[in-house]
């Protein structure tokens, strides 16, 4: 068994890799770190975690998290690039935040308040790029920096048209919703129960949500030429899962049986990424708790758009089990244990 930290385990993305721990057969879990609530015991935070219920949360130091084969760093945005200085090249290290995403500093530095960082190897395995899928520069890499929620969907619902030639890159527009656990577990006077139940509304809307470069930067690796979106994000009144609306012009002369081969090939071979039926419309209800991507794709002919849909679990796929699946593909372990494919239901 492989002793994995969790840096931030009171935390819903914190939570969520405890909880997958959890039921991995080649990982333990090690020390759990807090900021706020370090000295308090797990169940106190975290109730639904009752295996480490009684587990005390502690301060989230190199030291605490030292002697470990891999550590999670599930952290606010720029708090993890200086712990992770202080880390040795010994240990695997997988951040669930933004610090590493962005390998272009100005991008960095126009949406985020902190210094550029630098980049470590992405961690989305399946994301088609001009070489290949990313999976490649993940095996046995000692820092991998994990998605952000929104890129995870909207990059594996427009990358397969991207790669193939039948997407073109310079009109893509995406409006997504997300369930509010993806705003952190911090209080927000727009997150609670009252002002979110029965409404919807749009946040970071006129290009400035921080989500914005790395969908970009994705989707420029496809090698389609430089890929402008524009994303807007809107918040659903659900906890968890991200449903994400994507609409690209087409190529001249592609037709809907080249669109659908675009992405069934592309998919084919993937464990988590499911290219639905046709007819048949993803949901973020059929996703709950599970590390899959659903997909579907059509092509609007009267307009000469593509439009993709995906449906992920923000937490699970989107944050989470991306982080143990590149847990598993860091240590040699086979990229799919412990994570589940199966969604909750109803």
């Amino acid at each position: 068994m492989l002793r994995v930290a969790v840096a931030g385990a009171s935390g819903y993305a914190g939570g969520e890799v405890v909880r997958l721990l959890l039921q991995h057969p080649g990982l333990e879990v090690g020390a759990l770190t807090a900021s706020s609530n370090a000295g308090q015991p797990l169940g106190a935070v975290q109730p639904h975690l009752t295996p480490l219920a009684d587990r005390v949360l502690e301060d989230t130091t190199a030291e605490v998290l030292a002697g470990h084969d891999a550590i999670v760093l599930a952290l606010p945005h720029g708090h993890s690039a200086a712990l992770a200085e202080q880390l040795g090249d010994d240990v695997v290290v997988v951040d669930c935040g933004a610090d590493f995403r962005l390998r272009d500093a100005e991008a960095w530095t126009t949406y985020y308040d902190t210094p550029h960082a630098g980049s470590w190897p992405y961690g989305m395995p399946e994301l088609p790029t001009a070489e290949g899928p990313q999976r490649a520069a993940l095996d046995g890499a000692r820092r991998i920096a994990v998605p952000g929620c929104y890129p995870t969907a909207v990059s594996l619902a427009l990358a397969p048209g991207l790669v193939a030639g039948v997407v073109l890159p310079d009109d893509i527009t995406v409006v997504a919703a997300s369930g509010t656990s993806g705003a952190g577990r911090s209080l927000k006077a727009h997150l609670l129960g009252a002002e979110v139940m029965g409404a919807m509304s749009p946040y970071g809307v006129g290009g400035v949500h921080r989500h914005t470069p790395e969908i970009e930067q994705n989707l420029t690796a496809t090698g389609a030429g430089d890929v402008t979106v524009s994303f807007t994000p809107t918040l659903a009144p659900m906890p968890r899962g991200i449903l994400a609306t994507c609409t690209a012009k087409v190529a001249p002369g592609t037709d809907a049986a080249a669109v659908r081969e675009a992405w069934r090939s592309a998919y084919a071979d993937e464990p988590f990424v499911h290219l639905l039926p046709e007819g048949r419309w993803p949901s973020t209800g059929s996703v709950l708790g599970s590390n899959s991507v659903h997909l579907q794709v059509v092509l609007d002919e009267r307009v000469g758009r593509v439009v993709v849909v995906a449906a992920v679990d923000n937490l699970t796929k989107g944050t989470a089990g991306a982080a143990v699946q590149c847990l598993n593909l860091a240590l040699g372990l086979p990229e799919t244990t412990g994570l589940p494919v199966a969604g909750v239901a109803p």
